[in-house]
């Protein structure tokens, strides 16, 4: 009785002895002939199995960065083009003086404009960010500022800052009352009882960063500097903002 034949085992030979007859052939060929073969013959392999070793290599590296210390997260969404990495590069400076590890994540890719049809992504966005605790400060426009304020999201800063500081913001009149956590139910209508007042925010303008990266003409419209208030880093937001502030 005949046993039947695998053709598994079949197909691996076949495999086998065709992977054989390649290397006989790449043997007899110069360095040009080989890569050439190579590339007529395997071109898709290798460019899959090149694929293949970059998205492990990056999906390392954001395992590596996301191990990495971080003492401050930034997002700044500017009413402008401009890149203010210069700024926060002498800030982290300044701040690592002081020997603690850790850097400063400044993240400038995130838009926030209500005039765009996409705005209810920037929303869910800017929602998942601060309950990951991916925020601790935002610099951002009226229209983050409005979102963050209905999501009861910005620490109130007459409490939390420390009382100079808050005597030098009063003074020059920068920082801003609003009331917090007002949404609109299905009919489009707020309920004002659930309202909490505050100073939520610093008004930026005049300060040398509002100078530098605002907008300006006829649609200028303040940049706000506010602390998320599940920030995991109080006190370097704090520096932050006294640096934002100091002439």
């Amino acid at each position: 009785m005949k046993k039947n034949k695998n053709p598994h085992s079949k197909y691996t030979s076949s495999l086998w002895a065709e992977l054989q007859l390649d290397l006989d052939t790449l043997k007899r060929l110069d360095a040009r002939g080989k890569l050439q073969f190579l590339w007529d013959y395997y071109r898709w392999r290798i460019l899959v199995c090149a694929c293949v070793i970059v998205i492990v290599i990056m999906f390392v590296h954001m395992l590596w960065e996301g191990q990495k210390p971080c003492r401050l997260r930034v997002c700044v969404v500017l009413n402008t083009e401009d890149d203010c990495s210069a700024w926060f590069r002498t800030f982290t400076q300044e701040l690592k003086s002081d020997g603690k590890e850790g850097d400063v994540d400044v993240n400038q890719d995130q838009p926030f404009d209500y005039d765009n049809r996409y705005a209810y992504l920037y929303e869910v966005e800017v929602m998942t960010a601060i309950s990951s605790q991916r925020i601790d400060v935002a610099i951002c426009g009226t229209d983050m500022y409005r979102y963050l304020l209905a999501l009861n999201a910005c620490l109130p800063l007459d409490t939390a800052l420390p009382d100079d500081l808050v005597s030098y913001l009063m003074d020059q009149d920068m920082l801003c009352y609003d009331t917090a956590n007002l949404t609109e139910d299905e009919n489009g209508k707020i309920d004002l009882s659930d309202g909490i007042g505050g100073y939520f925010a610093i008004d930026l303008s005049g300060t040398e960063f509002e100078k530098t990266y605002n907008q300006t003409g006829e649609n200028d419209e303040p940049l706000y500097a506010v602390i998320i208030s599940n920030t995991q880093n109080p006190e370097d937001s704090k520096t932050l903002l006294r640096a934002l502030v100091t002439p």
